[in-house]
């Protein structure tokens, strides 16, 4: 009898691990093939590097498939003459926090000068490139438009045509997948900026190398651009089925659900609310000392969205928005990445919390040139405006669906995969 009961319960407890590993994997696919591109340059593309001084434009996320830095590994090979490092924001390392200015150094595993993006000029000057001969991008981008690498990349690929050198882009998956395309194309040249540099959706369903292409020839930058292409990613794997590991992007970007939150919770940014930084779940903590979050996370759950539930949820940032102060909102648990919608999800946000709290939620103020640092995000002002005239998330959706629906015939034109 005994005997029966332990194996019973052996049973169950393999039973509940199975169970409990299965949820805490969304993605449905591992690719054990896929090759990113820094592994295919370095094994059979290195033709386009071989005999140049090369100057490298990273962060942590420069990694090989065994998590090895690429600077390393181009600094270690005999066949590559690495002269140069260059850094966008958050910097090489990754150990600045958002927003924060970064400075000229030498890097001290290298001896490398390391020249910022994100410091005094945001794009090389000629006397950056002065010792180089290829520049190259190799960066993991969260496939959202306000993200900044895309357009530290775009600076770049502009100083070379400048220079007349080269451009070369190792490509990377978009974490979110290459499938689905989201939100209002940015309404450019009034709201575009360095959180959105074109005219692109939200969330634009490409990798980097496929944004290269379409910025190089859509947006004029006339790059001599080469793309080395990854092997073996398919359009509907998002991160978990590449079988990858997570390297944070930035200090907030710390896991696949934080990207898949961002889209649509990086809104939060544009009003007086916290969207989490500060804590360890950024982009899924949000909130503010006026919320009562259990009021919101009910409200919320009400409207039944896809692929996402709301819980009451409590926090103190310890830096940004609300810093030392407690604060109460939700945090957004993301349940199924197929059926999610980030950007609907987070305009039911803004707007929910809008609508309950009409004395104390405010949008940030507007710049010296009238505009709000949500319309900077959003890529426009007729959404804001939607909000406060009480307009439903259905229609202000309905209007921008012809407009991603264009985008994707421009799309077509630049997929490598």
């Amino acid at each position: 009898m005994k005997k029966s009961v332990a194996l019973l319960f052996t049973f169950v407890m393999i039973l509940s691990t199975i169970s409990f590993v299965q949820a805490g994997h969304k993605g449905k696919h591992k690719s054990k093939e896929l090759k990113l591109g820094v592994d295919v340059v370095l094994s059979s593309e290195k033709k386009l590097l071989k005999g140049k001084r090369v100057g490298l434009i990273t962060n942590p996320t420069g990694v090989d498939q065994e998590l090895n830095s690429i600077v390393d590994r181009f600094y270690n090979d005999k066949d590559i003459n690495l002269t140069a490092l260059y850094g966008p924001e958050h910097g090489v390392r990754g150990d600045a926090q958002a927003g924060s200015y970064v400075d000229f150094y030498i890097d001290e595993a290298t001896g490398l000068p390391v020249y910022s993006l994100y410091g005094k000029t945001r794009k090389p000057t000629p006397e950056m490139l002065e010792n180089v001969d290829v520049l190259v991008f190799d960066i993991q981008d969260v496939g959202t438009r306000f993200y900044t690498y895309i357009y530290t990349m775009a600076l770049a690929m502009e100083a070379a045509k400048e220079k007349g050198i080269p451009f070369v882009v190792l490509d990377r998956p978009n974490p979110l997948g290459g499938l689905k395309v989201e939100g209002p194309i940015l309404e450019a040249p009034e709201y575009a900026s360095f959180i959105g540099q074109y005219a692109i959706p939200l969330r634009h369903g490409m990798t980097v190398g496929e944004l290269a292409k379409l910025f190089n020839k859509e947006f004029g930058i006339g790059a001599d651009l080469n793309v080395v292409k990854m092997k073996n990613w398919k359009r509907y794997m998002n991160y978990d089925d590449t079988g990858l590991e997570w390297v944070l992007p930035s200090p907030n970007m710390p896991t696949l659900d934080t990207a898949y939150a961002y889209p649509g919770t990086g809104l939060i940014e544009g009003t007086n609310l916290s969207e989490g930084r500060g804590t360890t779940k950024p982009f899924e903590l949000l909130g503010a000392p006026f919320i009562n979050g259990a009021d919101l996370a009910r409200e919320l759950n009400k409207l039944k969205l896809k692929g996402v539930e709301f819980r009451a949820a409590s926090f103190t940032p310890t830096f940004s928005k609300h810093s030392g102060v407690l604060s109460h909102g939700i945090q957004v648990h993301i349940t199924d990445y197929d059926d999610y919608v980030p950007l609907e999800t987070g305009l039911h946000i803004v707007k929910t919390i809008h609508d309950m709290y009409p004395d104390d939620f405010e949008f940030r103020a507007e710049d010296s040139k009238g505009i709000s640092f949500f319309d900077l995000l959003i890529g426009n002002g007729w959404v804001r405006d939607d909000i406060e005239a009480g307009k439903s998330v259905k229609q202000i959706k309905q209007k921008w669906d012809k407009d991603s629906k264009e985008f994707l015939k421009v799309r077509s034109k630049y997929l490598l995969y």
